[in-house]
């Protein structure tokens, strides 16, 4: 089995991902103690170290296969000041450490289209040239979420290193061929859980895919599905963006429902059982911040294949 180290491992939406694609991971670092709990409790033998990144010594893990992480967005994000690498969260450069301590045979590093902007080209040069200086082919690409059938847009630049060694060319993962599913429909059983008489007309009007999910900071966002851009977007699909609830609407419920967690997560790609702890507010933090694992799981498989076939 091909192992790999995660950084800014978050509620575990990449790990799912190189999990379900057959990674085994031997560190998954994170350092919000919550966050590690739900990775912990999802995963009991996954090997979650709860510390501060910049605390983090690569040099144990030396070899390893993949070294992966979806360093924080707000530095690049348009819903944030786009400080880049003035940013005191931007954790480009330990990810660049890392890869240098550990010298995998490849990287996958995912961040916010708003890294693509020409604001961040001189930084995101330097970026992609260091990792290139330490010995790696590297690739970078917008992938949509609803590509491979995750039911929301969700665009996120995904940056892909192949060290030099491996000769297998990399390729970024073909779109799915089948439907995505609206988001009436993939919601339609948990919104009809408790009878809801409206439950057809609302499938009916819940006819798109959705906006993309919005998580927010720990300073800024509540429970609810994000500015007021994505709320009217939310409106046109019958959804109430300003909360979330915590059960499903009852048999005579009338108006526009809100989401609750569960909704959430399975827009995200999530499966049923996974956890994400009792506070609503943390929980839709966590849920709105990861990176589907469809897409994680899309991309690491053509990264196996691609180690595989060295």
């Amino acid at each position: 089995m091909l192992t790999c180290v995660e950084i800014c491992a978050g509620a575990g939406g990449q790990a799912l991902g190189l999990h379900l694609a057959g990674f085994k991971h031997l560190a998954l670092v994170e350092y919000e103690t919550e966050y590690c709990e739900v990775l912990k409790q999802n995963i009991p033998e996954w090997n979650v170290i709860c510390a501060d990144v910049h605390d983090f010594d690569g040099t144990h893990y030396r070899g390893i296969d993949l070294f992966a992480g979806g360093v924080p967005c707000p530095p690049f994000s348009v819903a944030s000041k786009q400080l880049g690498e003035n940013d005191e969260r931007d954790l480009f450069p330990e990810a660049i450490r890392l890869i240098r301590e550990i010298k995998p045979r490849a990287v996958m590093l995912e961040n916010v289209r708003g890294f693509l902007d020409s604001k961040f080209i001189e930084y995101r040069e330097y970026i992609l040239r260091s990792i290139r200086s330490l010995g790696y082919k590297v690739y970078i690409k917008l992938l949509n979420a609803c590509d491979y059938a995750v039911p929301q847009l969700r665009p996120r630049v995904i940056i892909v290193g192949i060290r030099d060694d491996i000769k297998t060319e990399f390729e970024y993962p073909k779109k799915y061929d089948k439907t995505v599913p609206t988001v009436g429909e993939t919601l339609k059983d948990l919104m009809g859980a408790n009878g809801w008489r409206g439950l057809d007309n609302w499938v009916a009007n819940a006819n798109k895919i959705a906006p993309t999910i919005v998580g927010g900071s720990k300073k800024h966002g509540g429970p609810d599905l994000g500015p007021v851009r994505s709320r009217k977007a939310w409106a046109e699909l019958g959804v109430d963006g300003n909360g979330v609830a915590n059960d499903a609407p009852s048999a005579d419920f009338e108006g526009m429902p809100k989401l609750t967690k569960e909704m959430i997560a399975r827009i995200q790609g999530f499966p049923p059982k996974w956890n994400f702890g009792k506070r609503k507010t943390a929980a839709c933090r966590m849920i709105g911040n990861a990176f589907p694992p469809p897409v994680a799981q899309a991309v690491a498989l053509e990264i196996k294949r691609c180690l595989e076939n060295g």
